[in-house]
């Protein structure tokens, strides 16, 4: 058995989100198992839906390495399934591999640096499956440690596009880390992109990396610059990780009022452009608006990576973790604004700043200090 320190996230019936650093116990790996001395975790706003979701922690209860917030309604009803149960936080990280299950697989990657996915890297150990780690080679853990989510998610957006017969894709908050992966891809593969910000600086950030068209949804132009950059590229197929708002209603309106533009005779019905948005975050929590104005042939759904990469499948797997593994730090790099050890995640300035979401500043967590 291993002890270490490790985060966990509690949310009780009566409203009450405790996060606490603890001592936990780590079993012996098994089988495809290993176990990996933590080394660096990003806080990607995935984690955020069970590290902190809606809770108000302006007005919590703060103590060294624990925390207690007040989690509001709907959002406490919303996760009935997990009051009362202890929860690991913390979706990727890297670090080193220091005991192994018996299967091949496992033992080749004793003693070496690897990317993975357990579900609990705020933790200075973690259990990991073999099939779902990504050897390292020279490259730090810091440079591993947001090697899953963000490019894979990105990467699997283009598959998507492919798999669906687009040739364009819009992105929307296209300044975070994963936008800018994703622009260098779409850049590297020939597919179109449209990026929307929020801000000028924004603008100039992704145009220096070479991005075509990105347009600024809070200037006075935006529905017009937006529709000029949907009818040059034939976009029509849009992911959403704000959700919240009317977001993906004004993207679904501009690729209908270009398709309509095109369209020879009227129709009561729209036009019979398929038009669909993808919503794969909620980095807005209030409901989605949706007024729509867009003829019938529309549609808005969720997307998660987990699910798409099995209907995938294996060797589709393979070979998009293949291309991040050998563009770790050019197409697929990422970049921190701070780091913060398992005890600093709680402090109440730190928890206010990365909830926030913010373009460009993301948190790393460094389980040893």
């Amino acid at each position: 058995m291993t002890t270490g320190k490790q985060l966990f996230t509690t949310l009780t019936a009566d409203g009450k989100l405790t996060l606490e650093v603890a001592e936990a116990t780590f079993p012996a790996p098994t089988g495809n198992q290993v176990l990996v001395k933590m080394e660096a975790a990003p806080i990607n706003p995935s984690d955020l839906a069970i590290l902190t979701s809606a809770a108000d922690f302006d007005n919590a209860q703060y103590t060294p390495g624990k925390v207690v917030a007040t989690m509001p309604e709907p959002f406490l009803s919303g996760q009935k399934g997990r009051h009362g149960q202890r929860l690991p936080a913390g979706n990727e990280g890297a670090g080193t591999v220091v005991a192994c299950g018996d299967s091949d697989m496992a033992k080749a990657l004793m003693g070496t640096r690897v990317a993975c996915v357990p579900g609990s890297a705020f933790s200075q150990y973690a259990i990991a499956d073999a099939m779902m780690c990504l050897p390292l080679g020279d490259h730090s853990s810091e440079e591993g440690a947001s090697s899953f989510v963000n490019p894979m998610t990105a990467l699997a957006f283009v598959e998507t596009a492919k798999l669906e017969g687009h040739s364009a894709i819009i992105h929307l908050a296209a300044a975070s880390n994963l936008g800018q992966m994703l622009n260098r891809i779409c850049i590297e593969d020939g597919m179109k992109l449209v990026n929307i910000v929020r801000r000028d600086e924004h603008v100039e950030l992704l145009k220096s990396q070479g991005a075509q068209y990105v347009v600024n949804s809070s200037a006075p132009t935006y529905m017009a610059d937006l529709r000029a950059a949907i009818k040059e590229t034939g976009a029509f197929l849009g992911f959403d990780p704000i959700g919240g708002g009317q977001n993906s209603d004004h993207v679904l309106k501009a690729m209908e009022q270009v398709a309509s533009s095109q369209m020879t005779e009227f129709s009561r019905y729209g036009s019979n452009q398929d038009k669909k948005m993808y919503m794969y975050g909620r980095l807005d929590l209030s409901p989605t608006i949706l007024t729509p104005s867009y003829g019938l042939q529309w549609s808005v759904a969720g997307w998660l990576l987990t699910p798409f990469l099995q209907r995938a499948g294996m060797e589709t797997v393979v070979r998009l973790r293949t291309r991040v593994q050998q563009n770790l730090t050019t197409t697929f790099a990422s970049h921190y604004k701070a780091k913060v050890t398992l005890e600093g995640m709680l402090e109440k300035d730190v928890i206010s700043d990365y909830r926030q979401m913010k373009t460009g500043e993301k948190y790393l967590v460094t389980p040893w200090g």
